[in-house]
């Protein structure tokens, strides 16, 4: 698993309820109420460093790799299928002229 900063889902939290400006006081109250321990001066650097992002674009650019990795995996599984199947042909093509020479 993972390990994710509760900082940074705390602003993706806030972000998912609508917030469109994050504060350091915003993300300390999530954190409080997960019931940890939270860090004024964590919240507070976040708050500035995702000051003006658009949380939005971020996770749309993020998902279209891991949207398209299925697919990826799938095309490669099909790959992998045709070249099984032409092995397997010739590996019956070589048994059936072994049994013509000893039949």
């Amino acid at each position: 698993m993972v390990d994710v900063d509760p900082y940074l889902h705390a602003v993706l939290v806030l972000f998912g309820a609508g917030k469109k400006e994050v504060s350091a006081s915003d993300i300390v109250a999530v954190i409080k109420a997960a019931g940890l321990e939270a860090d004024e001066a964590k919240a507070k650097v976040l708050a500035e460093a995702v000051k003006g992002v658009d949380v939005e674009k971020l996770l749309r650019e993020a998902a279209l790799p891991v949207a398209a990795a299925p697919a990826a995996a799938a095309a490669e599984e099909k790959k992998e299928e045709k070249k099984e199947e032409k092995k397997g042909g010739d590996e019956t093509a070589a048994a059936a002229g072994l049994a013509n020479l000893f039949g």
